[in-house]
């Protein structure tokens, strides 16, 4: 019987390699808010993560989730000075409180079953911060801070929690950079392609 995963922004491009990536040994469902895609071997289903009621309502449709990956997420640049408290609000709920309804919901089964894995996507801006991008960079570093209390809670429930924090991704997203911009912001020297993340996550979810 194949493990079950759940993958939030599934449609995006990280989140597509994602799928991807888990969906020739998990039963991937994935979420999607305003693109819609069909991946071949994955349920798609849309869903607002900021909608507390509405994620809770999807996770009683399932037994349980061997995996969850938090990927969803979304980005602005703009000067601190002209960040509205709507721009401030709004990235927190989907960067950070989404993560926070999504796994709230997924993890009970966890602990009752004692065996599961939740991998949080953050950036490299989480960790070092990036200028004209401070509410995004300030969600992407509480997420990083979830994730280590986190995996302090739940380990003796015999449940891991990772998160990932990579430099530039080829992406829509970061569309707007030139490349000398996306170069500045990878440790590695190189722009990563979203399967090079999709294959880090792998790495850390089937490491015992």
């Amino acid at each position: 019987m194949k493990k079950r995963a759940l993958i939030t922004g599934g449609s995006g491009a990280i989140g597509a390699a994602l799928v991807r990536e888990f969906s020739s040994d998990y039963e991937v469902i994935f979420t999607y808010l305003n693109n819609k895609t069909t991946q071949i071997g994955a349920t798609g289903v849309k869903l607002d993560i900021t909608d507390r009621e509405a994620v809770f309502k999807l996770i009683n449709e399932y037994p349980h989730f061997d995996l969850l990956v938090n990927n969803a997420g979304i980005s602005d640049i703009k000067l601190f000075t002209d960040i509205t408290s709507a721009d401030w609000n709004h990235m927190l709920a989907v960067n950070l409180t989404g993560a926070f309804n999504v796994t709230q919901a997924v993890l009970p089964a966890m602990i009752s079953r004692k065996s599961g894995v939740i991998v949080n996507v953050s950036s490299i801006w989480g960790e070092v911060g990036a200028s004209c991008e401070v509410h995004y960079s300030a969600a992407k570093a509480g997420l990083i801070g979830f994730s280590k209390a986190l995996a302090k809670e739940v380990k003796p429930s015999g449940i891991r929690v990772h998160y990932i924090a990579p430099g530039a991704v080829e992406s829509p997203m970061n569309s707007g950079f030139t490349e000398d911009e996306l170069l500045a912001a990878c440790p590695s020297g190189k722009v990563l392609m979203p399967k090079d993340v999709a294959k880090e996550i792998r790495l850390l979810v089937d490491k015992n």
